[in-house]
């Protein structure tokens, strides 16, 4: 649990696809004071690597749009569905975990567990 998840719990609860918020909403509501890099445009890029508060956000299924840095505001734009720890591709899942899902389809009554070839024991 990182100290900007009540910024993810705030956001999950939104109903709307955009949500705009000045910084100091964004203080009020993750009880925290942003940190000096917040004055950089960088730091509200949605690059997942950027900082544990864009990773929130992300996680969310939110991405920031339109920051103004002069007026500390921005709009927080829905683009996916929250990931939980119980989402698929989480709860300790590797990364690529489903990757090929849908792309291969095996016919019903086919054992998988069959060898394909039958003599492959007896070279």
């Amino acid at each position: 649990m990182s100290k900007y998840s009540p910024l993810g719990e705030f956001l999950r609860k939104q109903a709307a696809n955009e949500v705009r918020l000045s910084f100091s909403d964004i203080e009020r509501i993750a009880r925290v004071k942003l940190p000096p890099s917040a004055r950089y445009r960088a730091w509200w890029s949605n690059n997942p690597t950027n900082s544990v508060m864009t990773k929130v956000w992300l996680d969310a299924g939110f991405e920031t749009e339109q920051v103004d840095m002069a007026a500390r505001k921005l709009v927080f734009k829905r683009v996916g569905k929250a990931v939980t720890e119980h989402s698929e591709g989480r709860a300790g899942k590797h990364p690529l975990f489903g990757l090929s899902k849908g792309l291969l389809r095996i016919n019903p009554g086919t054992d998988v567990t069959k060898p394909a070839d039958p003599n492959w024991s007896n070279s």
